[in-house]
């Protein structure tokens, strides 16, 4: 199995900064994309950035320019940097990795437990 820790969520005024951070462990073979959701309560759970394959990255057009994200591949580790905070960030963001448990296998989408963000005006 797999496991994803998430951690970094809080309170922020508007402007500030949080770095989330999320670390994927257990039987990995390989992961072939991890990144990062949020969801609001009653609205669909929508892509913040992920990376695709190696180095490809993918940003919801909202968070351009104010949010990056990063990753350790030694670490099975994903971090996002989010800069100048909005109220309108406040969500619970989620991981997610795609991950092939073992050499030509099939690949399972992993979700971590979710890490509430708090964007004050």
């Amino acid at each position: 199995q797999v496991q994803l820790v998430e951690s970094g969520g809080g309170l922020v005024q508007a402007g500030g900064s949080l770095r989330l951070s999320c670390a994927a462990s257990g039987s990995i073979f390989a992961i072939s994309a991890m990144g990062w959701y949020r969801q609001v309560p009653g609205n669909q759970r929508e892509l913040v950035a992920r990376f695709i394959g190696g180095t490809t990255t993918d940003y919801a057009d909202s968070v351009k320019g104010r949010f990056t994200i990063s990753r350790d591949n030694a670490k099975n580790t994903v971090y996002l940097q989010m800069n100048s905070l909005k109220p309108e960030d406040t969500a619970v963001y989620y991981c997610k990795a795609v991950v092939q448990l073992k050499e030509n296998s099939v690949s399972y989408n992993y979700w971590g437990q979710g890490t509430q963000v708090t964007v004050s005006s």
